[in-house]
């Protein structure tokens, strides 16, 4: 077995990979850019090199630097994690020439499925079934077109040598074709370097299933029983389960079988992923093969009680797998929940900041945090925004899918707006729990996700209010007096021959809402969003007991970095405290304008200075945190200037553009 291995990645994957290594007695070396000199998979590791600035095409790109990191800390092996440089077939040649060993699929393994179109092509003549398509060299628009018109629309463009969704768009009409394909080929040269991209028919209610498969040098290799990832935004996975509910044995043993005959295809080694679209009359086509380990990994161990890295180590090493197809076994049920620093609200936008606090949820055998960072550290513009992988396990899905509501009750997070409350949300809803999944869920399933209707208002409204109220009164309570028994120590709105009322003004759903509380000895009478409640309630720490004209249920008050959540059993409620204005607010109020929404980079103009344009006309497209954005006219209008030029660096909130909008 290796002494010694370098990791040649960052974050949770890192963490993760030392932890294994660890208790295997093998040594490990991180490598680090400038951003992460301080990063908690550096305090982890042995040995840590320093290997160039923040900007990962500076740093973890660059194939020679970790070579050399290895070679200066005798280290015999690579791990690669996933994303950077784990599929990237030079980088694994690179190794085997200088005597390392790449802890990965041999180098023609990715060049095999480095490119989508070849992938298919592979596929289909190993009989792995194929969604139809256009997978060819011939790159021209005209006729990308053409096979998008002849397959008939909706249709999705794939970059060919993509992945995370990146490079990828749906396409519901021939007019959103030429913009679409233009975005996806411009996204994908900037993440890959190659813009080709292949056509495919758009199946509109699939499955996300895939398998793990593992193979050795000697022959053999398995399948891990599958993960369904239907649950996606921006075709990135949010919430992954496994096994597959719904699965039977005979699909399982179907697509199993079919995964594998696509990785002894290309004769395969060590640990790789093949995706399958699972169509509703159960039947499934290969999509890709991800050539590495997956970001959702630890679902798979925990539902076969396998630790997936250490069998990567064992068979780079020239083991044969520790088990056969026969002996795997699959036990109950695991969620996994990515934990982001984004704004559900505002279309998924990544958010930086300092993680001032962060208490994660106690791990236990049903519990498991993966992470790659501490209280204290930054959520940088450089890397993917993710906080943590919420993981939890229990005997059925039922019970799994409780853990998991109830761990990410517990999770509290400040100093940079999260998903936590749309994860909750997502969890607890009623399509989710009864598994009617597919790919379109999110947008199939946005008002009762995000609580949109009048009714979660109607609802929400008075224990939010309630709930703060009872926090005020807790925190009040707190403090120190003279004389406890003065009328004026009460925090209970106490007035001289007057009801006792409070009147608050809470945020919610996007609105102020004035909201009016009587007490009436153990009663609240709460007036909000039209209508009265009479409620009771107890808050003891952060669990609120509450009784709502007859309906007991129990939640958790959550104090954020803006504001409160309140977490219900159907879900979640965030709010803020609307403080009375005194007027000292800046009453300037001036538009920002056409705006950057957060730190990136320019990637291209796509107006000209002086051209009129029509509203929600394409401007220009900015890329942070490995996604795009594009900037649209607010209205009709001319574009007068342009701040900035393609390759520009640009601070959250500068002004990108002078547009003028037409006078009505």
């Amino acid at each position: 077995m290796f002494n010694k291995i370098l990791i040649a990645n960052r974050g949770e994957i890192a963490c993760r990979v030392i932890k294994t290594a660890r208790r295997m007695g093998i040594a490990t070396v991180a490598v680090y850019s400038d951003a992460d000199r301080e990063a908690l998979h550096v305090r982890m590791a042995d040995e840590a090199i320093h290997i160039g600035p923040a900007p990962a095409r500076e740093s973890y790109l660059l194939g020679d630097r970790i070579l050399g990191a290895a070679q200066t800390t005798n280290a015999g092996a690579i791990h690669p994690g996933y994303g950077f440089l784990s599929e990237n077939a030079g980088f694994a040649a690179a190794c085997a020439e200088q005597g390392v060993v790449f802890i990965g699929p041999p180098t023609s393994a990715i060049e095999a499925m480095g490119s989508k179109s070849a992938a298919k092509r592979i596929m289909e003549e190993a009989g792995v079934p194929l969604v139809p398509g256009y997978h060819g060299d011939d790159q021209d628009p005209a006729l990308l077109r053409g096979a998008a018109d002849a397959m008939g629309y909706p249709v999705l463009l794939k970059a060919t040598a993509g992945g995370g969704g990146k490079g990828m768009r749906q396409v519901w009409s021939e007019g959103e074709f030429d913009e679409a394909l233009a975005a996806a080929k411009r996204e994908s040269l900037a993440s890959f370097g190659d813009d080709t991209m292949l056509v495919e028919k758009y199946l509109t209610k699939p499955r996300h299933v895939e398998f793990q498969v593992f193979c050795d040098n000697h022959g053999n290799g398995i399948y891990l029983a599958e993960r369904d990832c239907s649950v996606q935004r921006r075709h990135q996975k949010v919430i992954e389960e496994a096994p597959a509910p719904g699965m039977t044995e005979a699909l399982r043993t179907e697509m199993g079988d079919a995964a594998v005959k696509a990785a002894q295809a290309i004769d395969y080694q060590g640990a790789g992923t093949v995706e399958f679209l699972l169509d509703e009359d159960g039947s499934f086509y290969f999509m890709e093969m991800n050539t590495r380990l997956q970001v959702e990994h630890p679902v798979t161990e925990m539902i076969t009680g396998q630790d997936l890295v250490e069998w990567q180590l064992l068979v780079a090493n020239g083991s044969p797998l520790p088990l056969a197809q026969d002996q795997v076994r699959i036990n109950g049920h695991a969620f996994e929940a990515r934990v982001y620093a984004e704004d559900p609200d505002n279309d998924f936008l990544p958010a930086t900041g300092t993680l001032g606090f962060l208490q994660p949820p106690d791990e236990s055998s049903h519990v498991r945090v993966d992470t790659g960072v501490r209280q204290g550290d930054e959520i940088s513009v450089y890397y993917d925004p993710m906080i943590a992988k919420l993981i939890v396990w229990d005997e059925s899905r039922e019970r799994a899918l409780q853990r998991l509501a109830s761990a990410l009750a517990e999770y509290r997070i400040g100093g940079t707006v999260t998903n936590l409350d749309f994860l909750y949300n997502l969890a607890t809803s009623r399509p989710f729990v009864e598994a009617e999944l597919d790919t379109g869920f999110i947008e199939k399933h946005s008002e009762l996700i995000f609580h949109d209707r009048h009714q979660d208002l109607e609802r929400e409204l008075p224990l939010a209010a309630l709930a703060l109220l009872l926090h005020k009164q807790q925190a009040d309570g707190t403090r120190s007096c003279v004389d406890p028994f003065s009328p004026w120590q009460h925090n209970n709105a106490w007035r001289l021959n007057e009801p006792h009322a409070h009147r608050l003004t809470l945020h919610c759903h996007g609105e102020d809402h004035e909201v009016l509380v009587e007490q009436r000895g153990l009663d609240y009478i709460v007036a909000a969003a039209g209508r009265e409640t009479r409620l009771r309630g107890e808050l003891s720490g952060d669990t609120l007991h509450l009784d709502a004209e007859g309906h007991r249920q129990r939640g958790t008050l959550a104090r954020t970095h803006d504001g409160y959540t309140l977490y219900l059993a159907d879900g979640a409620c965030h709010f803020q405290d609307v403080q009375p204005d005194t007027g000292e607010a800046d009453a300037a109020g001036a538009d920002a304008g056409l705006s950057a929404p957060m730190n990136g980079t320019i990637v291209a103009l796509l107006a000209e200075v002086g051209a009129s344009v029509e509203a929600d006309a394409p401007l220009l497209v900015m890329e942070a945190m490995k996604m795009e954005h594009t900037i649209r006219a607010p209205a009709a209008g001319v574009v007068k200037a342009f701040y900035y030029q393609p390759g520009d660096l640009v601070d959250g909130g500068a002004e990108l553009l002078d547009f003028q909008a037409d006078e009505e």
